[in-house]
């Protein structure tokens, strides 16, 4: 698949900043750091985007999987891309590709991964459907329409 049909369904991008302690001693980054740029990504998407109320209702990653595609080394430029797939009752899906833009412009696949959050009630401490607002917002963004159960 081409690069650009990849990206294609995925409006939001943040630059993700690249840290000396996220390489191993291979020159590149730590394997387990991939889930750390997912989680900056997010974050990022979930404050610009959809506005997350964390006073009122917490999130927990329930399952993480990622594609390991290429290294990344220090000094590249990387960017994450970040979708909601799926939406549950109190649980949705993320989709991430993370790319680095080459010299000359262009973008490399270094990684792709999916995340499943859960919404938790902080007085409960269990499941609890998400927020009426912050679905909407994941919806009509990432126009998820024929996905959601």
């Amino acid at each position: 698949m081409d690069i650009k049909d990849l990206l294609k369904p995925f409006k939001y991008k943040t630059e993700i900043a690249i840290r000396f302690a996220d390489m191993d001693m291979f020159g590149h980054a730590n394997n387990a750091v991939y889930l750390t740029y997912f989680e900056q990504a997010r974050s990022d998407y979930w404050r610009d985007i959809i506005k997350w109320d964390w006073k009122k209702t917490g999130i927990i990653v329930a399952k993480a999987e990622l594609d390991y595609v290429k290294p990344i080394l220090l000094d590249e430029k990387i960017f994450g891309f970040v979708k909601t797939s799926r939406l549950g009752n109190s649980s949705w899906d993320i989709e991430y590709v993370i790319v680095c833009e080459e010299e000359d412009g262009s973008l490399t696949i270094r990684t792709k991964g999916k995340t499943v959050q859960v919404a938790i009630d902080y007085a409960t401490n269990k499941p609890t459907p998400i927020p009426v607002v912050e679905r909407s917002l994941m919806k009509n963004f990432d126009n998820i329409w024929l996905n959601e159960i």
